[in-house]
């Protein structure tokens, strides 16, 4: 033994249970504990996957939007403040202001966007006219349609709702005659949209009822004195009482010997909800669904209130006591409510709302640079 104490030998060999042994399986619980751990996660992803609900990218495919170049939207064309074409060919109005928001969320931005008009009767066929006088089947219809049970049981596939007005009446500011309900309408030559649930409204009133597939043909023989009154949507009439902004442009749809309107309030208690006609792809129905529902309750809310505040809000004053429409978008009922997968990490890596990122349009549509129609 040497004078430290240690055998001639050499050290001796360290016990099983040496610090360098528990280390070790100290290090081979933590690998087969990490194993452990990845192999559950692999598994509850596979769950999730063939189970939980889709992707926003899996209902694109599922809509037939992926690899789409231009997404149709049938409009109206002659509702100033909700829906009008301009003389130069562009669409504005808080319609269209929502159908851009939702082709946004689509994955389509505003040159991507086809604007073509629709008449009333063809919004439940999403059948729209093109420049060349064609008929077309659009991808969906944003156009003041309310959505009713009737028009449900006939086939007609709505979204959740965007906004609440209700029925009212103009009528020529020289006629002294008060209108507090529709029964003040009794006798009287009374126009409204054909195939509109005011319509209905009128007749059962004892009016005489004039149906008509454009409110501008309304009230041109409202201004012409062929009809007493024109009844349908707060929000559609409140465009033609108020005077035309200063600056805008000339719409393309022209009346003539314009006169001073008045709106009556007729204290119907019935709200007029409209909703997007998506047409029968369900996953097209839930993408537009999960817009609306991100615009009520997401950051992105601020899009529904700017196109309310320009288009609708900016009317209120020159209607009066009627109002135009609720200030509010609709809360989304439970059956139109959607959920889409989205994993944690996705939540802080990409952007609010998670919108795809459209392709490159072709030449020719990069080229047309302001939102129209195109026509």
């Amino acid at each position: 033994m040497s004078e430290y104490g240690e055998s001639a030998a050499g050290p001796l060999p360290e016990r099983a249970g040496g610090p360098g042994g528990t280390s070790r399986a100290r290090r081979l619980r933590l690998g087969a504990l990490l194993l452990l751990l990845v192999v559950v996660v692999v598994a509850v992803v596979r769950v999730v996957a063939a189970v939980g609900p889709p992707t926003r990218e899996q209902l694109r495919e599922r809509a037939g939007l992926t690899g789409k170049q231009t997404l149709l939207i049938g409009v109206k064309d002659d509702q100033p403040g909700v829906s009008q074409q301009l003389e130069n060919g562009a669409f504005e109005g808080f319609d269209i202001e929502i159908a851009y928001m939702i082709a946004d969320d689509l994955g389509f931005d505003a040159p991507r966007v086809e604007f073509l008009p629709i008449e009333s009767e063809d919004r439940a066929r999403r059948q729209a006219r093109t420049a060349d006088g064609r008929f077309v089947t659009v991808d969906l219809v944003v156009a003041s349609y309310s959505i009713t049970e009737l028009r449900r049981q006939q086939g007609v596939n709505f979204s959740a709702p965007y906004l609440e007005t209700e029925q009212s009446v103009i009528t020529r500011a020289s006629d002294d005659r008060p209108v507090t309900n529709l029964r003040d309408l009794a006798g009287r030559k009374v126009c409204t949209i054909a195939t509109s649930t005011s319509e209905r409204n009128l007749t059962e009133m004892g009016a005489q009822a004039r149906g008509r597939n454009r409110v501008s043909e309304c009230v041109q023989e409202l201004y012409d004195g062929t009809v007493d009154a024109v009844t349908t949507d707060a929000a559609i009439l409140a465009g033609f009482v108020g005077p035309r902004p200063a600056g805008e442009l000339p719409p393309m749809t022209k009346l003539e010997r314009v006169q001073e309107l008045r709106h009556w309030d007729i204290g119907d208690d019935n709200s007029e909800l409209w909703g997007v006609n998506t047409g029968p792809n369900p996953a097209m129905r839930d993408l537009v669904n999960l817009s609306l529902q991100e615009s009520a309750n997401g950051p992105d809310g601020d899009r529904w209130r700017a196109a309310f505040d320009r288009y609708l809000r900016s009317e209120q004053r020159y209607n009066n006591p009627q109002q135009v429409a609720v200030d509010r978008q609709p809360e989304p009922g439970p059956a139109d409510r959607v959920e889409v997968r989205q994993w944690p990490w996705e939540r802080f890596a990409l952007p609010y709302p998670h919108r795809p990122r459209p392709a490159p349009p072709p030449a020719a549509v990069r080229a047309r640079a302001r939102r129209s129609s195109g026509c």
